[in-house]
């Protein structure tokens, strides 16, 4: 967990219109609240890659005029799933508040997607379950609620055999706090309109 104090950029795919009024401030990006969401509640956005974000408009959401956002962030008070620390807090919410439920059979698994996915786990509901615990461990005990959390993401198909590396990785932003975000602009080079 680590407090950001420098800027962050992010691409979030959406809708032509959400885009527009986000530009014009008319209008807010909507949190994603779905039981499955990668990392909890949250607004989305992918880290420096706005081809993933138009991707993940036009494939996934299936937008019918699939357009990319930027935002300037500072992603505050961060639970940080590339470090050890952010790390052990998931993991100690684990053990301590989530473990037993599951082992009780309350709790859905990650999921698999749709056809076409390789298998991939699309559908978090146990680490968004997990991520949300956390968030609540932290509100209920009056400690520093997380402005955003960060996590990588390995995804696709492997590059080469072997390869660590795969043709969808990612980092994705969930931002919890929207005064996070400082400002929205238009990426250059997309095949984007408004």
């Amino acid at each position: 967990m680590f407090d950001y104090h420098g800027l962050t950029i992010g691409f979030h795919g959406c809708e032509e219109e959400v885009a527009r009024k986000a530009l014009l401030n008319q209008g807010e990006l909507i949190p994603s609240e779905n039981k499955y969401d990668w990392l909890g509640s949250g607004i989305y956005f992918w880290e420096n890659d706005p081809i993933r974000a138009l991707e993940f408009a036009t494939i996934t959401k299936k937008c019918s005029n699939p357009c990319v956002i930027g935002a300037v962030m500072n992603l505050g008070y961060c639970l940080d799933l590339s470090t050890r620390s952010g790390l052990a807090s998931i993991r100690l919410v684990w053990e301590n508040i989530v473990k037993s439920s599951f082992e009780k059979g309350d709790l859905k698994l990650n999921k698999a997607g749709r056809k076409g996915e390789n298998g991939e786990l699309m559908l978090r509901f146990l680490d968004c379950y997990v991520i949300e615990a956390l968030h609540k461990y932290n509100v209920d005990n009056g400690y520093e609620e997380f402005d955003s959390v960060r996590a990588p993401f390995w995804e696709g198909e492997e590059i080469y055999p072997t390869a660590g590396f795969f043709n969808k990785n990612h980092i994705q932003l969930c931002i919890r706090n929207p005064k996070c975000i400082l400002g929205y602009f238009l990426p250059r080079d997309l095949d984007v309109s408004l």
